[in-house]
């Protein structure tokens, strides 16, 4: 489950603005995104794209920019859809 909740930070501890529905005890992994920044970054989903980071650097090679366009200009399909696909079996 992936879920952003807006918290605020009290007395050392994160109070989040909504009832969250967790077992007690549950183990989670949080991604601290000040709000009062870059408005845009609340809406990226960070630890995805951490994840392409390290997928990025184990790759042996990356292509250039020029070898990623070649590539894609032939390709019909939606790659909006494709993104949208494998960030779901993520999950």
């Amino acid at each position: 489950m992936s879920k952003q909740v807006e918290a605020i930070y009290e007395k050392g501890m994160l109070r989040p603005l909504e009832p969250l529905e967790l077992d007690e005890n549950q183990h989670v992994t949080l991604t601290i995104v000040d709000s009062t920044g870059d408005p845009l970054c609340s809406y990226l989903d960070l630890g995805y794209v951490e994840s392409i980071k390290k997928e990025v650097d184990a790759m042996e090679h990356v292509p250039s920019m020029e070898e990623v366009r070649a590539l894609t200009s032939k390709d019909p399909a939606s790659w909006a859809e494709a993104i949208i696909a494998d960030r779901e079996d993520r999950i």
